[in-house]
C-alpha cells in the first residue's frame, strides 16, 4: 500500500476573520498516489501510567503522560506502517492537523540533517493531541519533542482552540518555530516553508526552538540580518515551488482578496497571512479545499474559462486524484463548550465529495466511516466517493450539474443538522451528539448512494458501442 503522505493544502482562519467567530484549521490530506484508504475514529480517554509509544516507521520510543484525553482522528485503514492519524479534536476542544509537507533548504540541512530515528508525521497526532489543553501548548509540546528526538521530514502543523490558531514549521532535523495567527487573518499553506518575520521577543505570539537563534548565528544562515525571516532562512524558492505550490496560495488569495490584482501564480513573495475582504464561512473554506482553479484558464476541467491544454496542466490543483480525506476543524464560540467542536470530513475526490459535520464530543463514529477496508468496497464512504470520482471524471461535463446540485443539497442539509443539534442538545451530551452524527452521516451517505445510482445509470447510456436497431441498414 502507498504510505500516507501530507502532500497537502491547508487553510487557517482566525476567529475575527470567520463569520461566526470560530477558529478554523482545515487541510486536505493528499497522498503521493491516488489510493490510501482512510477511516474516522474516536479514541476514549485512558489512564496509562508507565506507557510509551514506539513508532512503526522510525522505531523511536517516547514515554507518554499518565493520562490521555479522548480525541478523534482520521488514520489510514492499513496501519502496518503506522497510524498517520492526521487530524482531530480532543475532549478539551483543541484541534490538531498534522502534517503539511514542506521543504528545508540544502544549506540548513548541511548543518542540521534530517534523522532516521525521530518523530515523523506518522506519530505526531498520537504523541501530542491527547495530551494538550490549548493550541499554544500543542505547539510547545511538539516543538520540544522535535528538539529532543529529531524528525526525518520537513513539515508544518496547525493547532486551534476556542481563541487561537497556532502554526508550527519544522526546519532541518531538530529546529522549529511557531506563530499565533493574527485573529483577523487567514493563511494558506501549500507545501512550503511560509512563516515570515518571527519576533523573538514576543513569546505571546511566537515560540521557537531553544537554540534556534544561536544555530542561525553560528552557521551564518540569515540572508536578511535586520530581521528574522523564517522563510528566507530555512525555506526554498525553486521552480517546483513556483509551479507546484504558490499557485494554490495565489488562487486562495484571489478568492478571499479579489481586490488584489497584481499577484501571479508563480510569485514567490506572496504574504503568508492576509485580512480577507469579507469574513469567511465554513462554505468558503470548503469551496477553496474543493477547488481546481475554477473560473481560470488553469482549470483542468476547462469548465468556464478558456485555457489551452497546456494551461490546464500548468499548475498543481487543490482538488486532485490524490485527495484522501479533508478535515475542517472548527471550534465555535457562540455555543456551550460541550458541543462547540465540529470536525467536517470529506473523503475521496473533494471536487465531488460532500463535507459531513461531526460533533467531536462523542463515543463512536458511523460504521461506514470507521470500517474502511483495503479492498474496494462501496459500503465504506471512502471507497464510495473514490469510485464516484472514477465514474465522474471521464464525463465531468455530463455530470457536473448533478454533482453540484448534490453537493449544494448536502451542504444545506449539513447546516440545518448543525443548527438542529445545537437547539436540541440535552441529557448525556456525548450520547446525544454520537446519535446526532449517525443521523447526519446516514442521510448524506444515502444521498451519495442515490448520486451513485444516477451516475451509473446515466453512464450506461454513454457507451461508444451504443447501437440503435436498424442503424446503417
Amino acid at each position: 500500500m502507498m504510505k500516507k503522505s501530507s502532500d497537502c493544502t491547508e487553510i487557517l482562519v482566525g476567529k475575527a476573520a470567520s463569520m461566526d467567530g470560530s477558529t478554523i484549521v482545515a487541510r486536505n490530506e493528499d497522498g503521493y498516489g491516488p489510493i490510501n484508504p482512510i477511516k474516522f475514529v474516536v479514541h476514549p480517554a485512558v489512564d496509562q501510567t508507565g506507557a510509551s509509544f514506539t513508532s512503526a516507521v522510525t522505531g523511536v520510543e517516547v514515554p507518554l503522560p499518565d493520562h490521555a484525553y479522548r480525541y478523534t482522528g482520521t488514520p489510514q485503514a492499513d496501519q502496518s506502517d503506522g497510524q498517520y492519524e492526521e487530524a482531530g479534536i480532543n475532549e478539551l476542544n483543541v484541534g490538531m492537523s498534522a502534517t503539511e509537507t514542506t521543504a528545508t533548504n540544502a544549506r540548513v540541512l548541511g548543518y542540521d540533517p534530517l534523522v532516521d530515528d525521530g518523530i515523523n508525521e506518522e506519530a505526531m497526532i498520537t504523541l501530542v493531541l491527547p495530551y494538550i489543553k490549548s493550541a499554544k501548548e500543542g505547539a510547545a509540546r511538539l516543538g520540544a519533542l522535535i528538539e529532543k528526538y529529531g524528525t526525518g521530514e520537513s513539515n508544518s502543523i496547525a493547532f486551534n482552540d476556542q481563541n487561537d490558531v497556532w502554526y508550527l514549521e519544522t526546519a532541518g532535523g531538530h529546529h522549529w518555530a511557531a506563530m499565533r495567527l493574527p485573529e483577523d487573518t487567514y493563511a494558506i499553506a501549500p507545501n512550503q516553508t511560509l512563516m515570515q518575520t518571527v519576533d523573538l521577543q514576543d513569546t505571546d505570539n511566537f515560540l521557537v526552538a531553544s537554540d534556534l537563534v544561536d544555530f542561525v548565528a553560528q552557521h551564518h544562515l540569515n540572508p536578511t540580518p535586520d530581521t528574522f525571516n523564517f522563510r528566507e532562512i530555512f525555506g526554498t524558492h525553486g521552480e517546483d515551488d513556483a509551479y507546484y505550490n504558490t499557485p494554490r496560495t495565489w488562487y486562495g488569495q484571489k478568492l478571499f482578496n479579489p481586490e488584489i490584482t497584481d499577484q501571479q501564480p508563480t510569485d514567490q513573495d506572496m504574504p503568508f497571512t492576509r485580512k480577507p475582504a469579507k469574513k469567511l464561512a465554513i462554505e468558503d473554506v470548503q469551496f477553496f479545499l474543493s477547488s481546481h482553479y475554477n473560473g481560470t484558464p488553469y482549470d483542468p476541467f476547462g469548465t468556464y474559462a478558456s485555457g489551452s491544454a497546456a494551461d490546464q496542466r500548468k499548475y498543481r490543483p487543490i482538488a486532485m486524484d490524490r485527495n484522501q480525506c479533508s478535515s475542517i476543524l472548527q471550534i465555535r464560540n457562540d455555543v456551550p463548550a460541550d458541543h462547540a467542536a465540529i470536525q467536517w470530513i470529506a473523503m475521496g475526490f473533494f471536487a465531488y465529495a460532500p463535507y459531513v459535520p461531526f460533533f467531536t464530543n462523542i463515543t463512536d463514529t458511523p460504521a461506514d466511516y470507521q470500517s474502511t477496508t483495503a479492498a474496494v468496497d462501496v459500503a465504506n464512504v471512502y471507497w464510495l466517493n473514490k469510485t464516484l470520482s472514477v465514474l465522474i471524471e471521464p464525463h465531468f461535463h455530463d455530470y457536473v450539474e448533478a454533482v453540484n446540485a448534490f453537493r449544494d443539497g448536502c451542504q444545506s442539509y449539513a447546516r440545518s443538522r448543525v443548527a438542529a443539534t445545537d437547539a436540541a442538545v440535552s441529557g448525556n451530551v456525548s450520547a446525544f451528539l454520537t446519535q446526532s452524527n449517525q443521523i447526519t452521516a446516514g442521510e448524506i451517505s444515502k444521498r451519495t448512494r442515490e448520486l451513485f445510482d444516477t451516475i451509473v445509470k446515466h453512464g450506461l447510456l454513454l457507451s461508444k458501442t451504443a447501437w440503435e436497431k436498424g442503424q446503417n441498414l
